[in-house]
């Protein structure tokens, strides 16, 4: 089934698939190679990235560089009609050891025949629906820059060292639950402007900067970001419960 584009052409949008990750707290399996547990036959990954084809005209790949769980593991984790061609281009790239060296990796690869938006998407977000891409891609032709963005149910809280540790933490600052909020993938942006902003970002993480996603990359180095609603469907999986 061809899905329409947002008044936008395929081949003006790109996704990018983070699937670059070790996968440690799933102790076994890489997370993305792993069968969904309904009966579709797809896998985490092959889900991930079959949500995309009807909307763009070229897929990034962004996988370990490690034997048995790079190119040609994650090739075997997507369904043979996506690897068939037709038009459609199925990239691989190598990431780094960070998800943000693995996107900039994913950019500079697109960068040789630029699209004019880009949707970076987790590759562990298997549940994505078409409606949430289809309002992201509108929303990013008019802001530049978007992210779906869930409210929470939990007051949030800044601390002074990371939570989870055994010894206690202490509260820093008491923030405003209807002014917070989590971010899920695909966040979508304008091409030449996230690439620019990956290179700055770069550079900048030479001298200790850390960026956690590409909208604070994009808030650091070019300006705002539009958040629309997320979906609770679109979760990620971490642990292997998420998969039950």
């Amino acid at each position: 089934m061809e899905a329409p584009t947002a008044g936008a052409e395929k081949t003006a949008i790109a996704a990018i698939i983070c699937a670059a990750g070790s996968s440690h707290r799933m102790k076994g399996l890489k997370k993305e190679y792993r069968p969904l547990p309904d009966d579709s036959g797809l896998t985490v990954l092959g889900a991930a990235v079959s949500a995309f084809v009807p909307f763009v005209e070229t897929v990034v790949i962004a996988v370990p560089a490690g034997a048995g769980i790079g190119e040609a593991a994650a090739r075997r984790a997507l369904p043979p009609e996506l690897l068939a061609g037709g038009g459609r281009r199925i990239l691989f790239v190598s990431g780094g050891n960070t998800r943000r060296v693995s996107v900039h990796r994913a950019l500079s690869l697109l960068a040789a025949c630029p699209p004019r938006y880009v949707l970076i998407h987790d590759g562990a977000r298997p549940w994505i629906k078409a409606s949430l891409i289809e309002r992201v891609i509108e929303a990013v032709q008019k802001y530049r820059a978007v992210i779906p963005l869930l409210p929470l149910t939990e007051t949030p809280k800044e601390t002074d060292s990371p939570v989870g540790a055994a010894d206690p933490v202490f509260i820093k600052r008491h923030l405003r639950r209807a002014l917070t909020g989590a971010a899920q993938t695909p966040q979508a942006f304008a091409f030449p402007e996230i690439l620019a902003a990956h290179e700055r970002a770069a550079k900048c993480e030479r001298d200790g900067a850390e960026y956690t996603d590409d909208a604070e990359v994009w808030g650091a180095f070019v300006g705002p970001v539009a958040a629309i609603p997320g979906s609770p469907e679109n979760r990620k999986i971490t642990f292997p419960e998420d998969l039950l």
